[in-house]
């Protein structure tokens, strides 16, 4: 499962008037920690702004995020269902799920379609904006994964002397 973390990067913008305006944006990264995800958020913030910096950083807990084409706006949806446990009780579940949408009603139809598949009946409680302009899911990088070991590196069978 994901972890999500929200992040704001902090630039000035210059505007028509040839002031400055301190602006600050949000992102969404999935990431191991808070330090990969601030690494993450440097390099995003290096893609976007000659001069910035990372404002905050925060966890947000999330148990899915849809991504359909269309739609500029990101949407938080609270979604409520009943299960039982083994004992027979009742047990509400709350999670909070974010879509992409132009408007909440098509935020609200999106996940309902995504969930159309659970068998437990639902409730989409909320639907709310969020200031996220865009979400970065995590990425494997293909290059590091497929690398061979520096030439100077033995097995350990060689390192370590055999007793």
């Amino acid at each position: 499962m994901p972890t999500w973390y929200l992040g704001k990067i902090k630039f000035q913008e210059e505007l028509e008037n040839g002031g400055f305006k301190a602006k600050n944006e949000a992102y969404l990264v999935d990431a191991v920690s808070y330090s990969d995800a601030e690494a993450r958020l440097y390099k995003i913030g290096e893609e976007l702004h000659r001069q910035f910096e990372v404002n905050s950083i925060g966890k947000i807990r999330l148990a899915d995020v849809f991504y359909f084409e269309g739609g500029e706006r990101w949407f938080k949806c609270k979604v409520i269902y009943i299960t039982e446990d083994d004992k027979g009780r009742e047990k509400k579940i709350v999670n909070f799920m974010l879509t992409n949408a132009e408007t909440a009603k098509e935020a609200y139809e999106r996940v309902e379609s995504s969930l159309s598949t659970m068998l437990i009946p639902f409730d989409i409680t909320d639907v709310n904006l969020t200031p996220i302009l865009e979400v970065y899911p995590y990425e494997a990088e293909s290059d590091k994964d497929n690398e061979l070991p520096p030439a100077n590196f033995k097995p350990l069978s060689e390192a370590v002397p055999q007793t």
